[in-house]
């Protein structure tokens, strides 16, 4: 894990978010956290962790709490990058913009029958450096992809280390089939 001094900063500011203020609770305090850390205008995320991957987005590990309250990973996002629709395995997330412009659909579900469950896109925000959002469990269906033809770079802080997630693939329309996927880590 890299120890810079904003990155032992952030790591503070976030553990005293998630002392305070357990579970879903502390997303607003972790969501200021981000926001004031990134917009320091210092870079402090090491070179290793900035490059895009081919053919996917990057998915790196920042850190890690050693009592497993949260972890901390940075996305890189080349040109058309994105992720399917998906949700956080009954975690919190809140995500943060370090470098460049990311467009967040998020989702309304309605409901699940023989195994198709039914979307409708709810809202779409384009985000830029030190912009951040909180995602809280059940409303935390989204997509993610880069908005600008440079690569963008966010900063996710998950409420524990989020191995899995729900993706939705579509089927027919606006019906989509729930896979449950591994997550790895870049390399």
């Amino acid at each position: 894990m890299q120890t810079t001094p904003k990155v032992q900063e952030l790591i503070a500011l976030i553990d005293d978010a998630v002392d305070r203020m357990p579970g879903n609770g502390c997303c607003q305090t972790v969501k200021e956290a981000l926001e004031k850390v990134v917009l320091s205008q210092e870079d402090f995320i090491g070179a290793e962790f900035l490059e895009p991957a081919p053919g996917k987005y990057a998915r790196r590990l920042l850190h890690l709490d050693p009592a497993g309250r949260y972890s901390v990973l940075v996305m890189v996002w080349d040109n058309g990058q994105g992720t399917a629709l998906h949700d956080h395995d009954n975690m919190w997330c809140v995500e943060c913009v370090y470098r460049g412009r990311i467009k967040v659909t998020s989702y309304s579900s309605f409901g699940e029958k023989h195994g198709l469950h039914k979307f409708q896109p709810a809202k779409v925000v384009y985000a830029g450096q030190g912009e951040a959002g909180a995602l809280i469990p059940p409303y935390d269906h989204h997509t993610l992809e880069n908005a600008d033809v440079a690569p963008a770079v966010t900063i996710h802080v998950y409420g524990g280390e989020m191995t899995a997630c729900h993706a939705f693939v579509p089927v027919e329309g606006d019906l989509y089939r729930r896979e449950r996927r591994e997550l790895t880590y870049t390399a």
